[in-house]
Order: structure tokens, then sequence, then C-alpha cells
């Protein structure tokens, strides 16, 4: 898979589920929104990833690895709470950026080779 469809595989996926959580929880809190604002810039990073910039799909490459960092601390609550939606949210969300992550690693071996 190409770099550019897992970012936007990763992005869509923050957006939608961040929202999603948000929207159905009983007590929504603003930092559900973070998620959805990393898939945002990563949205922005798309055309940069696809021209093959170099800063822009780096850019991309900590963005990912922020939104995989900060959403371990959500998946440690929602398994202390055992809302099992959440985790199944939050593990969704933690797989795509993962596999993007691991998209972009390849991609920069693959690079380096050449």
């Amino acid at each position: 898979m190409k770099t550019t469809q897992a970012n936007l595989i990763n992005a869509f996926t923050l957006i939608a589920i961040s929202l999603w959580g948000y929207f159905s929880s009983s007590s929504p809190s603003p930092t559900a929104f973070i998620p959805a604002a990393i898939g945002i810039f990563l949205l922005f990073c798309t055309n940069g990833i696809k021209n093959e910039n170099k800063i822009i799909a780096h850019v991309a490459v900590v963005l990912t690895l922020l939104a995989i960092i900060g959403l371990i601390k959500p998946l440690t609550g929602a398994i202390e709470r055992m809302d099992n939606i959440a985790i199944i949210r939050v593990a969704l969300m933690m797989v795509t950026s993962v596999f993007a992550m691991t998209t972009f690693i390849r991609s920069f071996i693959a690079a380096r080779k050449k």
C-alpha cells in the first residue's frame, strides 16, 4: 500500500472515531477532539506525501507517532472502566496509526536503498 493511502486511512479514522467518541459520550470532553485535529493535519500532509516532499512526510510521521503515544492513556482508561466500545474505538485508531507508521518506515527504507 502506498503511504498516501495509509495516511488517508489513518487521518479519516482518527477524525471519524474521535468525533464518534465525543458525540456518543454521556459526559463529552474537549480532549476527544485531539485525534481529530491530528487527523486534519494529516489530511493536509497528503499532497506533500504524494509529491514525495521529505519534510512533509517527516511531519506526518511525527504526527502519527504523537497519535500513537497520545492514545495509550485513553486505551488504559477505557480498559480500567471496562468500556468495550471505547476500547474498540481507541484500539482501532491505534491500529490504523501503527499501520500508517509501518508504511512510512517501509517507504523511508525503500527510498534510502535507492
